[in-house]
């Protein structure tokens, strides 16, 4: 089984624009996050896709792989089934660009669950930390079966906690996917579907069209680069790891 990594690279961000190609000591953002991926050893190849030629020169001088993207994309998602569209892969594990740190038991869980023949696409969850979050719509939740199959993806607080006798487990969505290639270009064929349209969630899409996603639990606390401030946590972050 061959398996790859794909890390989409924006180059503009309504928060932060820029933040991939930003300091973080010595190199960018964008670099770490292709260099950290590499070193967990877990892939084929790793290459980031691009939509900008500043990210493309700057990763191709440093002697990494990198694609220009040749459409406009609504998605990540998209942006890596046009990228992956020609290869020849079985799975593919999208990277986020802007979470440099990435955690290699995480990433090498995510591909173990490709040993069930009957996962197409997986993700991660992870439990709350702060309980006030979970009400929070910037945070998305997952329920799941008991195998830790997707049951459904919302911004709104699921399960809603009716029987106080109980404490229900709240699973925030942590962004990161793998897909079985054929999988995720059958998502770009899709249209978007009314729950995705209503809640702004793309894997929304999947389970619309009657594919559950397996979820697997990590407890990893990922440095993720949204507005400036972050970069600066990222920095002293990078001082105790050494890297």
């Amino acid at each position: 089984m061959k398996k790859i990594a794909m890390i989409p690279a924006r180059y503009a961000a309504t928060r932060f624009p820029y933040k991939l190609i930003q300091d973080l000591g010595g190199k960018s953002v964008i670099q770490h996050t292709y260099d950290n991926t590499l070193k967990t050893g877990l892939f084929d190849d790793v290459w980031v896709v691009t939509d900008h030629e500043i990210i493309y020169n700057l990763l191709k001088t440093n002697g990494s792989n990198v694609i220009m993207s040749q459409s406009e994309h609504e998605s990540g998602s998209d942006r890596i089934a046009e990228a992956v569209r020609e290869m020849d892969v079985d799975v593919v594990l999208n990277v986020q660009g802007d979470e440099p740190f990435v955690d290699r038991k995480t990433l090498s869980d995510l591909l173990d669950t490709f040993n069930d023949d009957a996962v197409r696409v997986s993700s991660v969850m992870k439990s709350f930390a702060d309980p006030n979050d979970v009400a929070n719509p910037n945070y998305v939740k997952v329920a799941v079966d008991k195998n830790h199959f997707s049951l459904l993806f919302s911004r709104s607080v699921i399960p809603f906690h009716r029987d106080h006798s109980i404490s229900p487990v709240y699973w925030e969505h942590v962004g990161i996917y793998a897909f079985r290639k054929e999988a995720l270009l059958q998502f770009t064929n899709w249209e978007m579907t009314p729950l995705e349209k209503a809640e702004k969630i793309e894997c929304l899409r999947y389970l619309e069209n009657g594919v559950r996603l397996k979820m697997i639990e990590t407890t990893h606390q990922s440095v993720k680069i949204d507005v400036p401030e972050d970069l600066e946590k990222a920095r002293l972050f990078l001082k105790t790891q050494n890297l």
